[in-house]
């Protein structure tokens, strides 16, 4: 038995460390795909999205129903309206997250978006990681955890890590009159999704900077650009990284229980 114990943790010291191998190239899968392939990306976000808030936004409402009507036992009442009230949640949050996720990586600046997708994919990890901890710890169910507590966080983050690479000129800046000048002279009279999405990149961190701006005249300018990172429209990626961070923990923690 004292021979067997030595080979045993070896084997699963083994076992964590592909798990672990393969939970890193599930996220640089995803966030290759986003970079590479923008439009495959923001459709198969809007199917995993409606696929996960199907099963998951009913077993929500059936859990909450209880709270909002006071003595009412199951009944066709419920059995129409979990399925039709999740099913439209599910729908209007798989529109959000593929919009969301199209405008992440569309564009035609490729240096932008090469850091994009970096930043993309540590986001999408940490999420992953916290929802594993989660797991370990508490019993969460990542899956859960994921598709109704993690996006704002994950989103915050990833509005954090946008700004420090534009105050680092890492990304470059976008000013309103360069974008006046671009709106005017530079776009095309049909333009393309990356161009338009590119156009879109520049407004959303031009609209940025002028709230940091305003907040910076009624508070110190430090506060302003951390209040920037939370008023941000980059906020919404969020919630297609917490969508992919739901799916690679879950595929860990079963991996995990059934390997280890």
């Amino acid at each position: 038995a004292s021979d067997t114990r030595p080979n045993m943790s070896a084997l699963r010291y083994l076992l964590n460390a592909l798990i672990m191998a393969a939970e890193v190239a599930a996220v640089a899968a995803v966030a290759w795909l986003g970079y590479e392939h923008p439009l495959i990306f923001s459709g198969a976000t809007a199917l995993l999205a409606f696929g996960l808030g199907l099963a998951l936004e009913a077993a929500r409402l059936n859990n909450e129903l209880p709270f909002y009507f006071e003595n009412r036992k199951p009944g066709p009442i419920r059995a129409v309206l979990v399925p039709l009230v999740g099913g439209m949640e599910a729908l209007m949050k798989a529109v959000l997250a593929g919009v969301a996720a199209l405008f992440t990586f569309s564009g035609t600046n490729h240096d932008r978006l090469f850091w994009v997708a970096i930043l993309f994919g540590l986001t999408v990890f940490a999420g992953a990681a916290v929802l594993r901890v989660l797991s370990i710890k508490l019993n969460a169910v990542p899956s859960r955890w994921g598709f109704f507590r993690l996006g704002a966080p994950l989103g915050l983050l990833f509005s954090a890590g946008l700004a420090v690479l534009a105050a680092t000129s890492i990304i470059p800046s976008a000013s309103l009159p360069d974008l006046g000048w671009k709106i005017m002279w530079d776009m095309p009279a049909h333009p393309t999704v990356d161009q338009v999405s590119e156009l879109v990149f520049q407004i959303k961190q031009a609209f940025d900077e002028f709230v940091v701006t305003i907040l910076a005249t009624v508070v110190p300018p430090d506060w302003a650009r951390a209040a920037g990172i939370f008023i941000s429209v980059n906020v919404l990626a969020g919630f297609v990284a917490a969508v992919y961070a739901a799916v690679i923990a879950s595929g860990v923690r079963a991996a995990e229980k059934r390997a280890l």
